[in-house]
């Protein structure tokens, strides 16, 4: 069988195309790489960064606002706090002046996770990226944001 040219199977912008194919092959990657020893303690990446923001952001957080900086949807945000209240390492209460609406607060254990995890985390960053220069690593950054606006 005679092989087909790419243009024929990539209408378009045959390079946008390869672009694409590398991020989402790269983006696995690193995801895999970093979410290992996540995995292993139980967490996914997405539960590890809600616990991350609610330490950064001094333990409390509005479902919203958590919602809105971890940029997920509302079902995945009220799964992944569901989750992570079963395993004690947050706590939902609903908020006084609006009780349709809930605020997450880090529990000692979920704090305690964070403590352990997140030095180690870091270095596991550093490495998946260490193949990339200082400028490449900005431009990759900028890159990504011009995709994402």
């Amino acid at each position: 069988m005679k092989p087909v040219p790419d243009a024929v199977l990539v209408p378009g912008d045959p390079l946008a195309h390869r672009a694409l194919e590398s991020l989402l092959r790269a983006e696995a990657k690193v995801r895999r790489r970093l979410s290992a020893d996540l995995e292993r303690e139980g967490l996914s990446a997405t539960g590890f960064s809600v616990l991350v923001v609610l330490t950064t952001a001094g333990g409390e957080l509005e479902l919203r606002t958590l919602r809105t900086r971890l940029r997920t949807s509302k079902a995945n945000a009220t799964e992944v706090v569901s989750t992570l209240e079963g395993r004690g390492l947050v706590i939902r209460r609903r908020l006084p002046r609006d009780r349709r609406a809930a605020a997450v607060l880090l529990t000692p254990s979920g704090r305690e996770i964070v403590d352990r995890l997140f030095p180690e985390h870091t270095d596991r960053v550093s490495a998946a990226f260490s193949v990339l220069d200082e400028h490449e690593k900005r431009s990759l950054a900028e890159i990504c944001r011009k995709l994402a606006a």
